[in-house]
């Protein structure tokens, strides 16, 4: 993984400040929360129900994050599992973990008006398919099997990608030509996770080439290196975020991994087990990428009145990337709103 992260400004760490023993505190990761891709999404959402009203349905879950979902929900968002599902002719918004072709062939077919909200980087890792597989490339994709954004990329060139979750995996990997081999990623795995699994495919393929560029996106990489950076001095570190997330289930992983002595993953403050603080001086607060920072502020609130009022945060970098709205939402805009212009 190359050491530049595009859209993101290096931050100078400073020093954790040592508190006196029995001293409670919490340490405050930044990044934390809500990437470009989650806002570009949930905006996405909420200019639809703005511009041609309710009911918007989405497929899916427009991002994982149970508090966001329930949000649209009460809006007059409409969540499907299948296209399938939407009435023909409806207005259907493709979440951020992107679509693999035959969904969008199949919204065609029924006649339905889209808004593709898929993040640009999980879309640059679908266009990285096309493009190796039409050279005729074996695709090993490393990702967690049935996650979907794994379905929509590896749906790209079906015959062409094997999906790589597990080291058992790697052995069961059967390729055409051991030179023309390349790997690539899901974008919300943890680093350290995948190049271990790369080392293991290496082993078996010393050809295998290395994606053009990194795969696992900035803000997953980003969060994983600010809870690093705190995570030996904690007790015990909080993960805001959804089960159905990956890239929140990995900041619990990272965490405990880095040094903390616990980590938890919790939607809402109500869920934190008052038994976790017993014996604990300092607790790390962390999100996932989908995550609201009203979730990280009601956690920080709850803490505080319970003891763990003196908060320092932990900046590693500073986040500047900023995605535009799908193109869709783009042309409604400049034409008034009109229906018509939503495909």
């Amino acid at each position: 993984m190359s050491a530049a992260t595009p859209g993101t400004e290096p931050a100078a760490i400073d020093p954790i400040r040592q508190a006196p023993e029995g001293t409670k505190r919490v340490l405050l990761a930044k990044p934390r929360g809500y990437c470009a891709g989650v806002d570009r999404a949930v905006i996405a959402v909420e200019k639809a129900l703005e511009l041609y009203g309710p009911p918007v349905y989405v497929r899916k879950e427009i991002v994982h994050n149970r508090h966001v979902v329930d949000t649209l929900s009460e809006r007059g968002v409409i969540f499907v599992d299948e296209t399938s599902e939407v009435p023909e002719g409806a207005l259907v918004v493709f979440s951020a973990h992107g679509v693999s072709p035959a969904v969008h062939t199949e919204a065609e077919e029924r006649n339905l008006r889209t808004i593709d909200a898929t993040c640009p980087l999980v879309t640059k890792v679908h266009k990285e398919v096309n493009r190796f597989a039409k050279d005729d490339y074996d695709i090993l994709l490393i990702g967690h099997e049935g996650h979907e954004e794994v379905e929509g990329t590896a749906g790209e060139a079906p015959d062409r990608v094997q999906l790589v979750d597990t080291a058992d995996d790697v052995g069961k990997v059967d390729v055409r030509d051991p030179e023309k081999v390349i790997w690539l990623s899901q974008t919300t795995l943890s680093v350290d996770e995948t190049m271990e699994r790369v080392d293991q495919l290496r082993e078996r393929f010393p050809a295998i080439s290395d994606p053009p560029s990194d795969d696992i996106c900035y803000a997953t990489t980003n969060r994983q290196v600010a809870v690093k950076a705190m995570a030996a001095e904690c007790d015990l570190v909080l993960v805001v975020g959804s089960t159905n997330s990956s890239n929140s289930k990995r900041l619990v992983e990272v965490a405990l991994k880095a040094g903390a002595r616990a980590s938890h993953l919790i939607d809402f403050a109500r869920e934190v087990d008052e038994s976790w603080l017993e014996g604990v001086d300092t607790v790390g607060v962390t999100s996932g990428a989908s995550v609201p920072d009203i979730l990280v502020m009601d956690l920080l609130d709850w803490l505080a009145e319970r003891g763990w009022g003196e908060v320092q945060e932990v900046t590693t970098a500073n986040e500047k990337i900023a995605f535009a709205l799908p193109r869709e939402l783009r042309k409604a805009g400049e034409h008034g709103g009109g229906t018509s212009d939503v495909r």
